[in-house]
């Protein structure tokens, strides 16, 4: 599976397509708070590509303006990385400097991720956008059971269309579905937006859950006292229970 196996699933219109290079120069100055982000730009960053721009008049789809955000365009952007860089932290600088909504196509050694995040107006800087919450990952495997479901899911027909916003909280939930799929087996899209929204507070406490079990798991391991190494382990049944029961939400 390939980049370009993941842009023909998104049936995009040919009037959507840029096809143009961006360069580092552009991430640097917008996406990179500190040094250590700037030299991860430059030694990881092999090529970043703005593939598509979904706006009114080459989707069909209405902007969308509220006092908390502006959706003018969505972008569609492919990165390449080098085989040592930080994927996650490199996605995440791409998400801040690109002053749309992104759908990332990310390579590395052969791996493929996409990502999306919201953004919304900075309230501290005039016409500056800021993340609306954490960028939702969806790492790819072809032979994977769920891959073909999830990619035929984020075809552009099949996504709402009363507004960019709408359109893209298409996306994200899609990429809901997914991450659920990782604990279920199952690629099962919400069926309406308040069962998105159970499903997306479910991920939330999963995922904070299972980093509490890690934590948890990795101090019971280490304890030397056999009263605390009880105590340790009926917590981790207790977290267990509540990581179960999240999933059920799913």
């Amino acid at each position: 599976m390939t980049g370009s196996d993941i842009l023909e699933a998104l049936q995009l219109p040919s009037a959507s397509r840029v096809d143009q290079r961006v360069p580092k120069k552009l991430l640097v100055e917008n996406g990179a708070p500190t040094a250590g982000d700037k030299r991860q730009i430059h030694d990881g960053v092999e090529e970043l590509i703005w593939l598509a721009a979904l706006k009114p008049n080459t989707v069909g789809v209405p902007a969308y303006r509220d006092a908390v955000r502006e959706y003018l365009e969505i972008a569609v952007l492919s990165l390449a990385l080098r085989p040592d860089a930080k994927a996650h932290r490199l996605t995440e600088l791409v998400h801040r400097a690109i002053p749309y909504p992104i759908l990332l196509i990310q390579s590395q050694d052969s791996v493929l991720t996409l990502s999306v995040a919201h953004v919304r107006w900075s309230q501290g800087q005039a016409r500056q956008t800021v993340l609306e919450g954490s960028v939702v990952m969806a790492g790819l495997e072809a032979e994977a059971p769920n891959t073909t479901a999830f990619l035929s899911s984020l075809q552009l027909p099949q996504q709402p269309r009363q507004s960019l916003h709408a359109l893209y909280q298409g996306w994200m939930e899609r990429f809901e579905a997914h991450a659920a799929a990782q604990v279920t087996g199952i690629f099962q899209p919400a069926m309406n937006p308040a069962a998105a929204e159970r499903r997306r507070a479910a991920l939330t406490d999963h995922q904070r859950l299972t980093r509490e079990i890690a934590v948890l798991r990795a101090s019971a391991s280490r304890e030397t006292q056999l009263n605390r190494r009880v105590e340790l382990n009926l917590e981790l049944k207790r977290l267990e229970t509540h990581l179960a029961e999240a999933a059920r939400n799913f």
